[in-house]
């Protein structure tokens, strides 16, 4: 097994990315910009390969970096990931070990406030917790996915129509086509801290683009999973909007995502 780890990135340059990233081994970088062009740069026997793209979103960066892969096991990427020496062989490692897994997520660490998991021991995804997870920390079987047709979703994250959510309907269109995913806790690296490309507070868009979300991860239990996220969360998100709008908010975003299926 080889390990190819495909990053998403917006105007930056590949080559001093790479090496402030410490990759190893192949890569493939997608690099959105002002210009279209792709080039080779081979160095200590790896090889990384840039493909440089006039357009925007993340969704579009990573299918096209998966559909740019050739290695056995690729490993998702985003520009502000900074790996441990040796993260390719403990990868590969790990799915040594596990020949069921089709995907392993891994620790990495980041900022407090933005932390969502940390694994402590081993266990299998479900449905219920795969919404934790972020795309930076998964690795997959490239065949796995292609055998079942797993592609981004174009609307959702940065650069489309509405907020964060493409890793979590990712992870639970995985599950849904019979893929195996385990949490394991092996550490790979960390996230530098930038500005969020994305949020601005806990707004009406926040919890509208949720609800919309909530309906394509849950169907028909979208109202009561999303009314279990403001109740949970009302003490640290519901500052600029009170509770009883930001239901409000959320559910007609989950009938946007209802219209949205409609079309």
């Amino acid at each position: 097994m080889k390990l190819e780890t495909l990053v998403s990135c917006v105007d930056k340059d590949p080559e001093a990315l790479a090496a402030s990233m410490g990759l190893e081994g192949d890569a493939v970088i997608v690099n959105q910009c002002d210009r279209d062009g792709a080039l080779v740069i081979e160095k200590d026997g790896s090889r990384i390969r840039i493909f440089e793209c006039n357009e925007r979103g993340v969704g579009k960066s990573r299918n096209k970096a998966m559909d740019e892969a050739e290695a056995g096991i690729i490993l998702f990427s985003d520009e502000d990931i900074v790996y441990d020496k040796g993260y390719s062989r403990k990868i590969l490692r790990c799915f040594e070990k596990l020949p069921m897994a089709d995907i392993l997520l891994f620790n990495l660490d980041v900022n407090e406030k933005r932390r969502t998991y940390h694994t402590e021991r081993a266990k299998r995804v479900t449905p219920l917790s795969c919404g934790r997870y972020p795309a930076f920390c998964c690795a997959a079987r490239l065949e796995a996915l292609r055998k079942a047709g797993i592609r981004y979703s174009l609307l959702f994250g940065g650069g489309a129509e509405f907020q964060n959510g493409e890793d979590s309907l990712f992870f639970m269109d995985c599950l849904k086509n019979g893929l195996k995913i385990f949490a394991l806790p092996v550490h790979i690296g960390r996230e530098e801290e930038r500005p969020s490309t994305w949020f601005k507070g806990y707004d009406e868009k926040f919890f509208f683009d949720r609800g919309v979300l909530y309906h394509f991860l849950y169907g028909a239990f979208a109202y009561i999973w999303g009314l279990r996220f403001v109740i949970s969360k009302r003490k640290i998100m519901c500052c600029e909007v009170p509770p009883h709008n930001a239901v409000k908010y959320l559910f007609s975003g989950i009938r946007k995502g209802r219209e949205l299926c409609r079309q």
